[in-house]
């Protein structure tokens, strides 16, 4: 995500990977085996660079990361950043408008897309082996020379997709505008994560041609981005490719990136929200949490599987199965490079009240705090953060692929091959350890609870004889 935080991450993350809680499971022998050979380098210019051979089929992945997400906007100026996601597509100086994508259907590019978290903004592409340098140029050209190419009407049109978006997503989602109410209570203003990636109606209508060229002049240099190719290609062509395509382009200084102080709660927030899309009452309870890859940061990941995952889990099986009290039960750790968000979702059935499920909850959570989880449940867990990872290392590109992998690592430690490190956070994680966070950092004194109800006449009938 940015320097001071990835060395922050490394001095005092990785320590404590070298140390087997009593209890804990040692890190499987065969770790080593999960190494992805790859090869790293900069230019003159500050562009990152990070090759990966894998000769398993002709294609070739095309990854791109810029270092900027909503974390690093401004008050007043959200959504730039999700907004650049989309003019990144619509045509640079050598690139007709709206054909970024046509062009690379035509050659057999697959796994197109371009994604923004708070943390950094990406763009990927995998192509036919002899296809790569048309993508590098692509690639290269609205790096370099996206400005010359940007309008007012453009930006006036991609303005209303992503207000379009936001209206879709937000505004008339089921739950929409009460998530946003919680998340707002979690991280007040000024804090950077307030406005969410989508960003607000208000600043995405106050934005100008020249806000945006700035913005993009700030965070879409070579000095702040990464490229990595995988996938079966030549590396001595494929480096005179990428110096020919990005070693040209001129080199900015790194842009600073902002500090910002972790928000603590001092007080429960209780938000009752009138929900005027979906039937069924909402509930959500929300914790801050540790960052990604911080001390932490896996245990509550072990956390909420053993609370959420499976019909075996704890609040399915109590909420769901045995009181029917919910339609569907989640508990994830938002995991994000500043400070993340432990949160439980669970939605009602019908005549059930949130008030009811909160009760039910808390009793399962003052559980964990007296008694922590099983081992049982903790091995379950981390078989699932295995399968998971070795199931996306299987592509080159694309969500999860190996050069989202090498990518992901790279910004956030500074080090592409941090996958075992990483699985091996999961086996220090112990019933102690799940038990403590428990207490720590999900206490009932510092959390933001969301009702959001719909009015009576609009609640779905209640099936009595279904749940009794």
């Amino acid at each position: 995500m940015k320097a001071l935080v990835a060395a922050a991450l490394v001095l005092v993350g990785l320590p404590a990977l070298s140390q087997t809680p009593q209890g804990a499971k040692p890190p499987a022998a065969d770790r080593a085996a999960l190494a992805i050979s790859h090869e790293k380098y900069t230019l003159p210019n500050g562009l990152e660079v990070i090759l990966s051979v894998d000769r398993k089929l002709p294609v070739v992945a095309v990854n791109i990361w810029y270092h900027v997400g909503a974390y690093h906007e401004q008050p007043g100026r959200t959504g730039f950043a999700h907004l650049f996601e989309h003019m990144m597509f619509q045509g640079s100086k050598n690139v007709a408008d709206d054909v970024h994508i046509s062009m690379l259907e035509q050659i057999g590019g697959t796994d197109l897309n371009g994604t923004t978290n708070f943390d950094r903004t990406n763009y990927f592409e995998t192509v036919p082996s002899n296809h790569l340098e048309t993508a590098l140029w692509l690639e290269s050209d609205r790096m370099g020379f996206l400005l010359d190419a940007l309008t007012a009407e453009k930006l006036d049109n991609q303005r209303e997709v992503v207000k379009n978006e936001r209206r879709q997503g937000v505004e008339t989602a089921p739950y929409g505008l009460a998530r946003e109410k919680a998340w707002h209570a979690l991280f007040p203003l000024p804090h950077p994560y307030h406005g969410d990636v989508i960003g607000s109606m208000e600043d995405l209508n106050a934005a100008t041609l020249d806000d945006v060229k700035s913005f993009f002049r700030t965070w879409y240099s070579p000095s702040n981005a990464t490229l990595t190719i995988v996938g079966d290609f030549d590396v001595e062509k494929t480096k005179a490719l990428v110096q020919k395509y990005f070693g040209t382009l001129p080199g900015t200084p790194k842009p600073a990136t902002p500090q910002v102080q972790p928000v603590k709660l001092t007080a429960p927030v209780v938000i009752r929200h009138e929900e005027r899309v979906a039937q069924l009452p909402l509930l959500t309870i929300q914790w801050h949490s540790p960052a990604y890859l911080q001390e932490g940061d896996a245990t509550a990941d072990v956390l909420a599987t053993a609370l959420a995952t499976g019909r075996a889990s704890r609040l399915y099986r109590r909420l769901v199965l045995e009181k029917q009290l919910a339609q569907s039960v989640e508990a994830t750790q938002q995991s994000q490079g500043a400070q993340s968000v432990f949160g439980i979702q669970v939605v009602a059935r019908p005549g059930v009240s949130t008030d009811t499920l909160l009760k039910e909850v808390d009793a399962v959570l003052e559980e964990v705090r007296r008694n922590g989880v099983t081992a049982e449940e903790i091995q379950r867990a981390r078989t699932r953060f295995d399968t998971r990872m070795l199931a996306g290392l299987q592509a080159v590109g694309g969500f999860g692929g190996k050069a989202d992998v090498l990518q992901s690592y790279n910004h956030f430690v500074g080090d592409p091959n941090y996958i075992a490190k990483d699985l091996a956070r999961y086996e220090t994680v112990t019933p102690q350890a799940v038990k403590q966070f428990a207490r720590d950092m999900l206490p009932n004194n510092a959390r933001v609870i969301l009702h959001a109800v719909p009015p009576a006449r609009r609640q779905a009938p209640t099936d009595t004889k279904e749940r009794n």
